[in-house]
C-alpha cells in the first residue's frame, strides 16, 4: 500500500485519538467538581490548566451564540473590580474576583466545547453522575459511621461528603438525580435498573445532608421534569407510563422516610430542618430581616461596598445572590447577572422542547439551573461551580441549535435564533 493510500487512514486514526484525548480532559474536569473539601480545590487547578492549553492550542472555538453570556459575564466582573475599588484595604478581595473571572470563563469553555461536539454532553453527565456517587457514596458512609474515619463527610450531623458545606453538596446531587430520573422515565423496562439505583442512592444522600435547599430542589425539580416529559408526549402510553411510575416513587419515597425515621438522631434533626422558617430566619436580625437592611443600603452604595462587607456590617454573609451581586459586584454586575439569568432562562425555554439529540441533558439542566436561580434567594451560589457548570451546557444546547437551525436555514439570522 502507499503512502498516498495510507495518509487518509493515518489523519482518521490522529483525528480519532485527539477527539479521545480531547474528550477524557473533559470528563476529568467535570469529575474533579465533585471534590472540594479543600480551596482552592483539585478542579480550580486542573481546570485553569486545561482552559489554559485548550486557548493556546487553537482548540478553544467560542460560537457566536456564546459571545453574548461571556460579554455579561466580563461586565459582572468588572463591576466586581469597581466594588474592589471602595475598599480601603483590599486583603483576599483580588483573590475573590480572580476566583470569579476563572469560573466566568470555565462556564464559556463548557458552552464552548459541547457547542463544538454534542457528543461531549455525556461526557459531562457520565463524569457528573460518577462524581456525584462517590460523593454521594461517602456520605452515606460517613453518616451512619460504617468505616472508622469517615465522619469528616459528615457536618453538624449533616452529610456533606466530600464538600466543604451540606448546602452545597446536595444542590450538587441534583442534576445527575434528575437525569437518573428522566432514564427510569423514558427507557426501556430493562435498563430501567441501574438509572433506578443512582437516584435511590443519590436521594438517600441528598436527603442526609438535611438541606432545606437541596429537599426543595429534588421536589421541584423531580415535578418539573416529570411534567414536562408529560406535556411533551403526545402518546397515551407514555403519559401512563409516567403516572404509573410516579405513584410507585411517592408510595417508596414516602415507605422509606417511614423507615429512615425509625432512627431517633435522623428523627430530630429532620423535625427540626423541616421546619419552613428557623429562628436564624426570621428572628431579630435574622436571614430576611438583613435581606431587608440589604437591600436598602444598596439603594446607597451604586459602586457596590466589595466582596465580604456585607458579613462585617450586618455579622453573617447575605445568603441571597441578588444581594451580593448589589454589593460584591456593584450595580453594574448585578444588572449584568440580573440580565444573564433572564435571558439564559429564556433562550434555554424556547427550544426546551425541541426535537434534538440533546434535549434530554438540556431539559434535565435547565431544570437544575432554575432551580439553582429559585434558591439564589437564600442562599449565595456564587461561586458555586456546578452553577457554572449548568450555565455552560444550557449555553452550549442554545449553541448547538444555533448551529443547527444555520445548517437548516442558512440564511437565518443569528440573533434571532439566540433568545
Amino acid at each position: 500500500m502507499t503512502d498516498a493510500a495510507l495518509a487518509p487512514s493515518n489523519a482518521s486514526v490522529n483525528r480519532a485519538l485527539g477527539a479521545m484525548v480531547a474528550g477524557s480532559a473533559i470528563w476529568v474536569g467535570v469529575f474533579l467538581s465533585g471534590f472540594v473539601l479543600h480551596e482552592p480545590a483539585p478542579y480550580e487547578l486542573y481546570m485553569a490548566g486545561l482552559i489554559g492549553a485548550w486557548a493556546l492550542t487553537g482548540l478553544l472555538t467560542i460560537p457566536r451564540s456564546v459571545i453574548f453570556p461571556l460579554t455579561l459575564l466580563l461586565v459582572f466582573n468588572i463591576g466586581g473590580v469597581i466594588a474592589v475599588t471602595q475598599l480601603a484595604e483590599w486583603g483576599d478581595a483580588p483573590l475573590y474576583m480572580a476566583s470569579s473571572l476563572f469560573l466566568a470563563l470555565s462556564a464559556v469553555f463548557f458552552a464552548s466545547v459541547i457547542a463544538a461536539d454534542s457528543r461531549r454532553l455525556s461526557l459531562v453527565f457520565n463524569a457528573w453522575t460518577i462524581a456525584a456517587l462517590l460523593t454521594g457514596g461517602a456520605a452515606i458512609i460517613g453518616y451512619f459511621d460504617l468505616v472508622p474515619g469517615t465522619q469528616q463527610f459528615t457536618l453538624y450531623g449533616r452529610a456533606k461528603g466530600l464538600f466543604e458545606d451540606p448546602n452545597v453538596f446536595a444542590p450538587y446531587l441534583l442534576m445527575p438525580t434528575l437525569f437518573a430520573i428522566h432514564g427510569v422515565l423514558t427507557r426501556p423496562a430493562r435498563q430501567m435498573i441501574p438509572s433506578a439505583a443512582i437516584a435511590v442512592v443519590l436521594s438517600i444522600a441528598l436527603f442526609l445532608s438535611f438541606s432545606r435547599a437541596g429537599w426543595g430542589l429534588l421536589a421541584m425539580g423531580s415535578m418539573l421534569l416529570v411534567v414536562a416529559l408529560f406535556l411533551n408526549s403526545s402518546s397515551s402510553r407514555f403519559r401512563l407510563r409516567i403516572l404509573i411510575l410516579s405513584i410507585f416513587a411517592i408510595a417508596g419515597i414516602v415507605a422509606a422516610l417511614i423507615v429512615v425515621l425509625q432512627i431517633d438522631a435522623v428523627r430530630a434533626l429532620f423535625l427540626e430542618r423541616a421546619q419552613l422558617l428557623q429562628d436564624y430566619d426570621a428572628g431579630h436580625m435574622g436571614r430576611f430581616e438583613r435581606h431587608l437592611m440589604g437591600y436598602m443600603q444598596a439603594t446607597e452604595t451604586p459602586l457596590g461596598i466589595g466582596p465580604g462587607q456585607f458579613a462585617r456590617i450586618y455579622g453573617e454573609d447575605p445568603h441571597n445572590i441578588w444581594l451580593k451581586s448589589l454589593f460584591a459586584y456593584s450595580w453594574l454586575g448585578f444588572a449584568a447577572y440580573v440580565t444573564l439569568v433572564i435571558v439564559t432562562l429564556a433562550g434555554g425555554f424556547r427550544i426546551l422542547f425541541r426535537d434534538r439529540p440533546w434535549q434530554p441533558y438540556l431539559l434535565c439542566a435547565y431544570i437544575a439551573f432554575f432551580g439553582h436561580v429559585a434558591i439564589g434567594n437564600v442562599i449565595d451560589t456564587d461561586h458555586w461551580r456546578h452553577f457554572y457548570l449548568l450555565l455552560g451546557i444550557v449555553w452550549g444546547c442554545i449553541a448547538l441549535e444555533a448551529k443547527h437551525m444555520r445548517a437548516v436555514e442558512p440564511t437565518a439570522r443569528p440573533l434571532a435564533q439566540l433568545v
